[in-house]
């Protein structure tokens, strides 16, 4: 009987996929809306095509804030400063269409008003938190190393160690298991990066693996990794005159990879009574000290709500077969030391800043900045003492 690989596979982008872009563009307005009003309420999308940029959605804030600008500043922010890479910062159109969120959610998410006295779940919907015990991050290896590959990119774009390099790019990862779902290598590393005309194909392969892949991947990397830098053999025509870009449409490569469910929603652009980010952020923060804590070696914890709601309708958890207790007493642990309603979540996570801009590229979760204040473990000692492990 011939033994089965088990293999897992993530993908990132960097910050000049048209996507991607969006997500910044819409987190960076969001985030002028919160420095000035931390009260603002904001559902912002951004779509891109060519040369034109457009923002639509619901605001509603005391701020003001000169929409044009910010997004020509954080195009200029990635690198598209010439019309040939795919669109140009200072030339762009900018489409705006903005109303005001409508009153029937507002009341929901309001205190005091609507039919629950406290404030409400901003919609309804299940978000998800994962951690495992595969990396230093406590996330999943193949997303860690993807996002890894593709924060490179931009690096040695901006830094011209790869001077012909262009703003657009992604990577993706695959890493083999072993039964016991322990990381044993990558098969196989891919990575398409934009470049200027006229490089050939084997200089830019020879760069990117030597200044790209082997920094990140090189733990990982044997003799029968595969490496595959642009496989279509050229990249040159990239950004939004390539491919349109539109917010949330990497809800995958901004959490896990893959690896573990998703539950839909996407972040950029919402302002935390969204709980399709303040949840996704909280569970995670949840799952991850868990795991820290070593009650589990792998945690998922489901969230869902009622929009106007704020006690989630149900949490569920799953660890796969790794916990040390039962899934009862964790459930019992979880209730007991995390907020779990969406004003208290906004309160212990401290979301009505504007930090929001630095998520949107690269991942959200397994960063290293105080500022993902959702990547904290400082409730693993304690579950650790009630858990009595």
């Amino acid at each position: 009987m011939v033994k089965r690989k088990i293999i897992i596979s993530s993908e990132s982008v960097t910050e000049g996929h048209p996507d991607k872009m969006c997500d910044l563009i819409s987190d960076a307005i969001l985030d002028e809306a919160l420095r000035q009003d931390k009260y603002s309420r904001v559902a912002l999308e951004t779509a891109t095509k060519n040369g034109g940029v457009m923002v639509f959605g619901e605001m509603t804030t005391d701020a003001y804030i000169d929409i044009p600008r910010v997004v020509r500043d954080t195009i200029k922010g990635i690198g598209y400063t010439k019309s040939e890479y795919g669109i140009e910062w200072e030339t762009c159109s900018v489409w705006v269409q903005i109303t005001e969120q409508s009153p029937d959610i507002s009341q929901g998410v309001s205190e005091g008003k609507g039919l629950h006295r406290e404030q409400g779940a901003g919609d309804q919907g299940m978000m998800y938190g994962y951690a495992c015990n595969e990396t230093k991050e406590l996330m999943p290896l193949p997303i860690s190393l993807a996002h890894g590959l593709a924060k490179k990119l931009s690096e040695v774009r901006k830094n011209s160690s790869i001077s012909y390099l262009r703003p657009d790019g992604k990577s993706q990862v695959s890493i083999e298991y072993d039964k016991n779902g322990k990381p044993l290598r990558a098969d196989a590393i891919v990575v398409s990066t934009q470049h200027d005309s006229g490089i050939a194909h084997e200089r830019i392969k020879k760069d990117v693996i030597e200044k790209v892949i082997k920094p990140i991947c090189k733990e990982w990397i044997d003799k029968d990794t595969t490496f595959l830098v642009n496989p279509t053999g050229a990249f040159v025509r990239g950004g939004p005159y390539a491919d349109a870009g539109l917010t949330g449409r990497k809800i995958i490569v901004d959490t896990y990879g893959g690896v573990g469910r998703h539950g839909g929603g996407a972040f950029s652009g919402k302002d935390p009574t969204k709980v399709d980010r303040s949840a996704a952020y909280v569970t995670r923060y949840i799952a991850k000290n868990i795991v820290a804590s070593g009650i589990a070696d792998k945690c998922e914890i489901q969230f869902a709500y009622a929009i106007g709601v704020s006690e989630p309708v149900s949490i569920n958890i799953d660890c796969f077969g790794t916990n040390k207790i039962p899934l009862d007493k964790i459930g019992t642990l979880v209730r007991e030391f995390f907020p779990i309603k969406p004003s208290d979540i906004i309160a212990v996570l401290d979301l009505k800043r504007p930090i929001f801009k630095k998520t949107a590229a690269y991942g959200h979760f397994g960063r290293d900045d105080p500022d993902f204040t959702w990547e904290k473990i400082d409730k693993a000692k304690l579950l650790k003492k009630e858990a009595g492990i």
